[in-house]
């Protein structure tokens, strides 16, 4: 069975591909799942090159789609042959987040082995049902960048029509919730560096865009285009770099929804000015198994598919990883298996 693991201390370059022995056959409460497709998140970029530590020869990557080829006993969620989507805390059932989720250590391809591998044998709790009519590449989007885009508008924000939306960039995470505000009748604005993607991103519905290197003060121009009342939903995505900017944007009495770092780790925080906002800053990881259910049934009605930009196939993942890193992409790179 052929997997890729990351050799400690990470890097791309340290990416192996390791044939393993077949897992067998499901015990009690598991269910065996032929992998076929993976998507890659800034998370898993961060195990592969070092960011975030982990085992020497940890499996990597933390989404996947499949089908379910036997189920143990006592499994009656699943049958063979249905298509089922990972999980990313498969601890956390549903509710509000608990001590272990405010890190990694259960995390497939990170704290535990992940998903580049052909067949997985896991608990049943750390799938669910994928939607239906969707192909594995759509499913595997869902564990990390859909769920994250649904939990910051829907069950954290909670998304009201008629309401604004601000997205920065063109990743997964930001044009899965440009797709969910605009089912849910929100307007949109919209950021990036490209103007080759701002009309993409008009294309699938954004109704302002910003190139924020053409105006690096865009949370000066979402006031103006807000007429300076300030969005009521922010997806930050960037961190200490584009904070300030989305403070700045954010109505009095917002919401800012903190779910990436991709500026750093660390840095100022205009604390003054959101303390005026009387602004909800509020930071997540992912979501529970319950929201990612309710995420499924949602895409269901609403016929929305996820964009995807390019795949790769598992051998070629450094490859992926460094398309991913070069922020080229718009919307999700997937790896076939």
């Amino acid at each position: 069975m052929k997997v890729i693991v990351i050799r400690a201390p990470g890097g791309l370059d340290r990416l192996e591909v390791r044939d393993l022995p077949d897992p067998g056959q499901p015990g009690p409460g598991q269910i065996r799942v032929k992998l076929h497709a993976s998507s890659l998140n800034f998370h898993d970029l961060l195990v592969a090159n070092g960011g975030f530590p982990a085992a020497d020869e940890r499996v990597l990557l933390s989404d996947a789609a499949g089908v379910v080829e036997a189920v143990g006993e006592g499994v009656t969620e699943f049958k063979p042959g249905d298509h089922v989507v990972s999980v990313f805390f498969p601890h956390w059932a549903d509710g509000l987040p608990f001590g272990s989720v405010g890190n990694f250590q259960g995390t497939p391809g990170d704290g535990i082995d992940g998903y580049a591998t052909e067949v997985a044998v896991r608990a049943a709790t750390d799938f669910t049902l994928a939607p239906r009519g969707w192909s594995h590449a759509e499913a595997a989007t869902i564990t990390t960048a859909g769920l994250t885009a649904w939990r910051a508008l829907v069950a954290d924000g909670p998304l009201k029509a008629g309401e604004s939306v601000l997205v920065l960039g063109s990743g997964g995470v930001s044009v899965a919730a440009l797709q969910i505000a605009k089912a849910m009748g929100a307007s949109v604005i919209a950021t990036s560096s490209s103007d080759e993607k701002l009309e993409r991103l008009r294309a699938l519905g954004a109704d302002h865009l910003i190139n924020y290197r053409q105006t690096p003060e865009w949370g000066t121009r979402v006031l103006e285009i807000t007429g300076g009342r300030g969005v009521d939903h922010v997806l930050e995505v960037g961190g200490p770099g584009t904070l300030a900017q989305s403070i700045r944007a954010v109505r009095v009495g917002g919401h800012i929804a903190l779910i990436g770092v991709l500026t750093g780790h660390a840095g100022e925080v205009p604390t003054t000015v959101l303390m005026a906002k009387q602004a909800r800053l509020q930071g997540l990881i992912v979501g529970s198994r319950r929201l990612q259910q309710e995420y499924i049934a949602a895409m269901e009605q609403t016929g929305i598919r996820p964009v995807i930009d390019r795949s790769f196939p598992l051998e070629q993942l450094a490859e992926a990883f460094r398309f991913q890193e070069s922020g080229r992409h718009f919307g999700k790179v997937v790896v076939e298996i």
